[in-house]
């Protein structure tokens, strides 16, 4: 069963190849000229896409046709390159030129998963004996669209973490001039009102001990995106050490979830020669 669909993957990997440099099959400088050659880079970025989706370790996803050690040396070469981060702002940048991102409502929210493997990112989670445990403090538009996120250890509570998950709409361009941002329970104080206020936002903030499908408003989206997140085992379950390589992990899980999204939208709103006869 292959990790995602053609439809989907096959558009990721056009994206991804267009943003690699040109690399010979061998290394002209080599003295004989005879040595092994270059593993294609489609293998890797496919194996890379099992870990994510699936949460398999390195060794257990390699074969004959791509070691372990090769994995993670052209996954470090792409991230230093920046291409994971590259391919989420191209893909976010196509959604909201054909569909168009809905920023007049936003939600911030953190989730907390798993981190047994510990690192950079790893912290004792509140919810879980102590265990190991990373927290997200994740912004999406009005439909769940992942806008960025920031990754702290679990025992980090959600509120200090407001502030640099809405530095992240500086990246974002031109804004509209009302936003809206739909926070939990967690963020009810006098701190975050004040943030708010000191950005120009407004607050739509759920009230503590009032009961959730009383003032759920807007909120399900970014329920719904954590959920997305967690269904790539990676991100559910991390034992990536290297806070850039997590991050790397996230942005190709928020292109692929932008670009799916993108897809299935634009079914209903556009017509194309390939255009299947059903949803996808």
């Amino acid at each position: 069963m292959p990790v995602l669909p053609s439809w989907l993957a096959e558009p990721l990997w056009v994206q991804f190849k267009a943003l690699l440099p040109e690399r010979p099959t061998y290394d002209p400088a080599h003295p004989l000229g005879c040595h092994r050659s270059r593993v294609p880079d489609r293998i890797v970025f496919d194996k890379l896409l099992q870990v994510l989706r699936f949460g398999c370790s390195y060794d257990a996803i390699a074969d004959t046709t791509c070691s372990a050690t090769t994995l993670r040396t052209r996954r470090n070469e792409w991230i230093t390159l920046g291409i994971f981060a590259q391919l989420k702002r191209i893909a976010l940048d196509a959604y909201d030129r054909i569909v168009g991102l809905l920023l007049e409502d936003l939600a911030i929210d953190g989730c907390i998963t798993k981190a047994p493997g510990g690192g950079e990112l790893a912290g004792p989670s509140p919810v879980d004996r102590r265990k190991l445990g990373m927290k997200r403090s994740l912004l999406v538009e009005d439909y769940g669209i992942p806008l960025g996120r920031v990754l702290a250890p679990a025992n980090r509570h959600d509120s200090p973490l407001l502030a640099p998950t809405l530095d992240l709409l500086d990246d974002l361009g031109p804004l509209p001039d009302d936003i809206t941002i739909h926070l939990d329970a967690g963020y009810d104080s006098g701190t975050t009102r004040d943030l708010l206020d000191s950005r120009d936002l407004l607050g739509e903030i759920a009230r503590k001990g009032v009961k959730a499908p009383v003032q759920a408003t807007q909120r399900w989206h970014i329920e719904r995106t954590n959920a997305w997140h967690n269904a790539f085992t990676r991100l559910a379950r991390c034992y990536e050490r290297c806070a850039r390589v997590v991050e790397a992990f996230f942005d190709l899980a928020d292109a692929i979830i932008t670009v799916r999204s993108l897809i299935r939208r634009a079914w209903i709103t556009h017509r194309w020669e390939t255009r299947p006869s059903r949803p996808r």
